[in-house]
C-alpha cells in the first residue's frame, strides 16, 4: 500500500532523527506540537496575488511556491525547513523582512541540497560546487546572502533565533531545469530519464522508499555489450570504465555512504530489474564527459511481502526495513 509522500518524508526525517542525531539541528523541537501538526497544516492562498502564504514552523517540509513567515514566540535555537520541488525543477529562495541579531548569535543559512548530520544530498562526489559554496549565510553578507538558488530539486534553510519576536519571511519559487541531475523523488512510484550530454559529473535519483527499480533503457557512448553485475563485498567491475550506472541502497541520504547493489556499464535495450529493500534506493549515473549518456527507469513501492530476504538476487540482506 502506498504511503502519502508528505507523511513518508516526515516519518523518514523522524527516523533519521533517532538514527543519525538530527537533534543536532532541531534539538528543542517538541514533536507533538511541531512535526506531527505539519500533516494537517493547510496551505492558504491569497485571492488577490495568488501567492500561497502560511507560517513557517521550526521544523517544516515545504513543497509549494509561496511566502512563509517565521516569528519566534520564544528562543528557537535549532530549526530547519526542508524544501522539495518536482524532479525537473530547481528552487529559488529569497529572504525578506529579516529581523534577527547576528551579533547575538542568530543566523539564517540556506543550503544547496539537504543536510542531516554529516550526511548530505547530493554528496560531495555528485555536486558540482565545493561544499563551502553550497551554503548561503545571511549574517555573513546581508546584501548578497538574502537569495539562493539550488542546483537540484531540494534545498533547505536552517536558523537560530535567540529573542522572541525575531523572524523573517522566506519566498519560494520553483524554476524549470532542462537537465535535471541529483533528484529526490517525492513519490514511491513513477518513471524518469536522466541525460548527461558530454558532462563530466555524476547524477543520482534518490527514492526514499524500498522499491523495485526497472532499467528500461541505457545508452552509454562507449558501450558494446550488455552486462548486469550484482554486487557482493568486492566491487571492481564497472567503476573503471568511467561511464556506468549503479544501483545503491541505504538508510541515509549520502550516496557515497550507501551500499552498491549492482552496476551496469554496457548499453541496454530491454528490462533489467532489482528490488532494494532500504529506506533509500538510488539510481546513479556516472559520466566521464566524453559521451552523451542516458538512462531510463521505472520504480514502484515494494509490498511488505516483497522485501528482499537474505540470499535473494544473490545479495546480502544489508538493509533493515521495519
Amino acid at each position: 500500500m502506498s504511503v502519502a509522500p508528505r507523511t513518508h518524508f516526515l516519518l523518514f526525517l523522524i527516523s533519521l532523527s533517532s538514527r543519525m542525531g538530527l537533534s543536532r539541528y532541531i534539538e528543542d523541537i517538541e514533536a507533538a506540537d511541531g512535526l506531527y501538526s505539519l500533516l494537517s497544516l493547510d496551505q492558504k492562498r491569497d485571492s488577490e496575488d495568488f501567492i500561497f502564504r502560511r507560517p513557517l514552523r521550526c521544523l517544516d517540509m515545504l513543497a509549494t511556491d509561496g511566502s512563509y513567515t517565521f516569528v519566534a514566540s520564544r528562543p528557537q535555537l535549532a530549526c530547519a525547513a526542508f524544501i522539495i520541488a518536482e524532479p525537473s525543477e530547481v528552487i529559488s529562495l529569497e529572504l525578506s523582512d529579516v529581523n534577527i541579531d547576528c551579533s547575538a548569535g542568530d543566523f539564517i543559512k540556506m543550503f544547496d541540497g539537504w543536510v542531516l548530520k554529516g550526511e548530505k544530498f547530493p554528496s560531495k562526489q555528485d555536486h558540482e560546487l565545493p561544499l563551502h559554496q553550497r551554503y548561503t549565510d545571511y549574517c555573513s553578507s546581508p546584501a548578497t546572502g538574502a537569495t539562493s538558488r539550488s542546483s537540484q530539486n531540494v534545498a533547505m534553510i536552517f536558523f537560530r533565533l535567540h529573542s522572541a519576536d525575531s523572524g523573517f519571511t522566506l519566498a519560494i519559487k520553483k524554476l524549470h531545469n532542462p537537465f535535471p541531475c541529483n533528484i529526490m523523488s517525492q513519490s514511491p512510484e513513477g518513471s524518469f530519464t536522466m541525460v548527461l550530454p558530454h558532462q563530466r559529473r555524476n547524477c543520482s535519483f534518490s527514492i526514499i522508499y524500498p522499491v523495485e527499480i526497472r532499467l528500461t533503457d541505457l545508452s552509454l557512448g562507449h558501450a558494446k555489450n550488455n552486462e548486469l553485475s550484482p554486487k557482493r563485498q568486492l566491487w571492481s567491475g564497472c567503476s573503471g570504465s568511467g561511464d556506468y550506472v549503479e544501483l545503491l541502497g541505504g538508510n541515509g541520504v549520502d550516496t557515497s555512504m550507501m551500499f552498491p547493489v549492482a552496476d551496469l556499464c554496457f548499453s541496454l535495450s530491454g528490462l533489467a530489474q532489482m528490488k532494494i529493500g532500504c529506506d533509500n534506493s538510488v539510481v546513479r549515473l556516472v559520466s566521464s564527459g566524453n559521451y552523451i549518456n542516458r538512462v531510463s527507469f521505472q520504480y514502484r513501492l515494494l509490498e511488505q511481502s516483497e522485501l528482499p530476504k537474505t540470499q535473494e538476487n544473490a545479495l546480502d540482506n544489508f538493509c533493515s526495513v521495519e
